[in-house]
């Protein structure tokens, strides 16, 4: 099992910056992909970022890439997610997510590779 703890959320403006933070306990030894995916009220769940538990690769949305960047602290089993230029468009719950296999299809790394999923952490960007 692995649990999984976002902290970072939170109000801000636009062109404003935001770090979330995913901590990762339990059997780590088998994660091998973290993904960050969000969802606005009405809409669906997309996919935003993902990148391999060695750090080695990393995959970004389109409306994200230049913009956002995530990275792994590997001596702290804790992957982050920083935002910057952040858009009213961007505001959602962000989840995160650790599954034991890294898979991209169509550009993406899609929701069902994921085993495990953090509560989510709202971020709101007002204009």
């Amino acid at each position: 099992q692995v649990r999984l703890v976002e902290s970072g959320g939170g109000l801000v403006q636009a062109g404003d910056s935001l770090r979330l933070s995913c901590a990762a306990s339990g059997q780590t030894s088998n994660i091998k992909a973290m993904g960050w995916f969000r969802q606005a009220p009405g809409k669906a769940r997309e996919f935003v970022a993902a990148l391999t538990w060695s750090g080695a690769t990393t995959l970004y949305a389109g409306s994200v890439k230049g913009r956002f960047t995530t990275s792994i602290d590997g001596a702290l089993n804790t992957v982050y997610l920083q935002m910057n230029s952040l858009k009213p468009e961007d505001t959602a719950v962000y989840y995160c997510a650790a599954g034991g296999l890294y898979r991209v299809i169509g550009g993406i790394t899609p929701a069902d590779v994921y085993d495990y999923w953090g509560q989510g952490a709202q971020v709101t960007v007002s204009s």
